[in-house]
């Protein structure tokens, strides 16, 4: 074989590496989307409250969020591909556990450790990801695609719920992470390179446990305000609660050798302003998800089936922006992509607020503008983004860069998300995500 064959030859592992992992990665969201379609069904073959509901839609959220530096402190301790295949494993048995639930304590129990598994999975595949493509300009290639394919696997999960819940149960939507789980852990061994523990780095357990369960109770805390008033017990102990543990982590973080989180990580001026414009653009989906959903089906009277038929052309302008982000960023820069990215966003954001929730505004000239704008814009901000909020991260720290990159991507539809919903109706809290993606949009180009 000759060195050019040779080459090819990696190139195809490497594409196939990228392909299962990227898989992998739209998966998580994916679970995590894919129960807010189904969500009224399971409530009336349960019985369930609306707080029962609540608690269920968020479980998967609150251990993901909640894990996901530890995840990514485990990733850069134990190795990647270690800590994939045993994230994995543990979403593979929730998956399968999931559909035989015969009440909400089972398939509550279900969800949590799907999220579980998933903050493990996150990091890791960010680690091997950093393995398979040790150049730092191939790794930022790469990253441009990687950033859009949360927001797709949400989309995903959307369409494919009104289609299975159209023609099958509920029960079915558990299937397909179980299926992906299966197969990942099936051709792990042949398409990912061993990834190496770094053995001197300590698990900082204190710092784990003050960042997980701060989070975890914050986030529980900002979700039960829609069934709660915001000055109960309910909502101001565990939010009050969980804000304590994160000041004690942030804290503790600065007298340890070897933090959790080091405090130099976030303070470099433009990763901040990357991750801001990942919780941002991840808020701008999920609102415009959730609303959009809830206005079509009971404002409008729309079948899930048509529903979910409506967020066809997001997932076609997400796929389109997504593929043309990688080479975009080598052209003309990942924060030149950023910022338009955030641009884009937020005019589609204002489209939606000024004209798409209108009764009897058309589909065609009412929404559909709204909808491609942000997701396009939403796709090319994530891609610029991620490159950003990688950049410089050394490799015994590609698991903490995963951590923190996904903490972002799903703190954005959880916290940033409650909090823009107080603001007043629906369109008043689409215009405010607009607008905050219009600031960082300017100061991401004023860094850059």
């Amino acid at each position: 074989m000759t060195a050019e064959e040779a080459a090819r030859v990696v190139d195809v592992r490497h594409r196939y590496a990228f392909a299962l992992l990227g898989i992998v990665q739209a998966t998580l969201i994916f679970t995590l989307a894919v129960i807010a379609v189904p969500l009224p069904l399971i409530g009336r073959e349960f019985g369930l409250r609306r707080p029962d509901l609540i608690l269920l839609s968020a479980s998967y959220g609150l251990t993901f969020d909640g894990l996901l530096l530890f995840g990514g402190r485990l990733s850069d301790r134990y190795g990647g591909r270690r800590t994939l295949a045993v994230g994995l494993l543990l979403l593979a048995a929730a998956s399968a556990a999931a559909p035989l639930a015969p009440g909400i304590g089972v398939l509550l129990a279900a969800r949590l450790v799907q999220g579980a598994g998933a903050a493990l999975v996150a990091p890791a595949a960010m680690a091997v990801l950093r393995v398979v493509y040790p150049s730092p300009l191939a790794y930022g290639r790469v990253m441009a695609t990687w950033g859009g394919l949360s927001v797709l696997g949400a989309t995903v999960g959307n369409l494919l719920s009104g289609v299975i819940l159209a023609w099958l149960s509920w029960r079915w939507t558990f299937l397909i992470p179980l299926a992906v789980s299966v197969t990942a852990l099936t051709l792990m061994p042949r398409l990912l390179p061993h990834t190496a523990p770094h053995r001197g780095r300590t698990l900082d357990l204190p710092g784990a446990l003050l960042a997980t369960a701060g989070i975890t109770l914050a986030s529980y805390g900002l979700v039960v305000t829609d069934v709660r008033p915001r000055s109960s017990a309910g909502v101001l102990v565990p939010l009050l609660s969980g804000t304590a543990l994160l000041v004690a982590f942030l804290y503790a973080e600065r007298r340890t050798a070897d933090p959790l989180l080091p405090t130099r990580f976030l303070l470099d001026r433009r990763r901040a302003l990357a991750l801001t414009a990942i919780a941002l653009s991840a808020c701008g989906t999920a609102m415009t998800f959730v609303v959009l959903s809830l206005h079509l089906q009971q404002t409008r009277d729309w079948s899930p089936l048509r529903t979910s038929g409506a967020f066809v052309p997001f997932a076609v302008a997400l796929i389109a922006s997504s593929r043309a982000a990688g080479p975009l960023v080598i052209r003309y820069g990942a924060g030149a992509v950023t910022t338009a990215g955030l641009g884009t966003g937020a005019a589609g954001l204002a489209l939606l607020a000024s004209s798409g929730l209108h009764v009897h505004t058309p589909y065609a000239y009412g929404l559909l503008p709204g909808l491609v704008l942000l997701s396009a814009g939403a796709a090319a901000s994530f891609g610029g983004a991620a490159v950003l909020a990688t950049e410089g991260v050394p490799a015994q720290q590609a698991g903490l860069a995963g951590g923190v990159l996904n903490s972002a991507m799903e703190l954005g539809p959880t916290v940033v998300f409650a909090l823009l919903l107080t603001l007043g109706s629906d369109a008043v809290s689409l215009a405010a995500t607009g607008s905050a993606l219009a600031v960082v949009a300017v100061l991401t180009h004023r860094a850059n």
